[in-house]
């Protein structure tokens, strides 16, 4: 049977399976407690927000980013101004979004070499994607590169590119 079988419902003894018993738990949470402290690191979630947040955060009701263990899931950011409005010309609209995306990094003590997983979303792919790889290869390091999944979208609540990423937390 594997850890997880073992970890507690909101960290009590109790099995998280039927089939568990709870001196089977606590025996497991003393034999092995570094991987049940990260099993009960997993199943909580920090919000995290930079220091200057932009006002996007509280019209939508959103995090800007969630610590879960030792991963950091990065909600979409856009090229948006302190204010919420998108910056007018395309390729600053990028720029920005890179400079947000940095801040919430930042703010969880991640830079973009933390970065392992990369989505982006484009409503324009066709016109904006030489755009949007020049920024990229100025913003992200070198190789090893993170994973990347382009997609193209029809709305983007008044914006025209938005990043959104998963970071491994140092």
């Amino acid at each position: 049977m594997t850890y997880a079988a073992y970890v507690s419902d909101k960290f009590t003894y109790e099995p998280y399976i039927n089939n568990v018993s709870a001196s089977a738990a606590r025996q497991f949470a003393v034999a092995c407690p570094l991987i049940f402290r990260k099993a009960q690191l997993m199943l909580q979630r920090e919000a995290i927000f930079p220091a200057h947040r932009h006002a996007l955060y509280e019209a939508h009701r959103y995090s800007a980013a969630i610590r879960s263990g030792d991963l950091l899931f990065v909600s979409g950011q856009v090229g948006s101004r302190e204010d919420g409005s998108p910056e007018p010309v395309f390729e600053d609209q990028v720029r920005r979004a890179f400079a947000n995306l940095r801040a919430v990094l930042a703010a969880a003590g991640c830079t973009l070499d933390d970065v392992v997983d990369v989505t982006t979303f484009h409503t324009d792919p066709a016109q904006q994607i030489d755009t949007v790889m020049a920024v990229r290869s100025a913003e992200i390091g070198d190789a090893p590169y993170p994973n990347w999944t382009a997609v193209g979208v029809n709305w983007l609540a008044g914006f025209d590119f938005e990043i959104k990423v998963v970071a491994r937390i140092p």
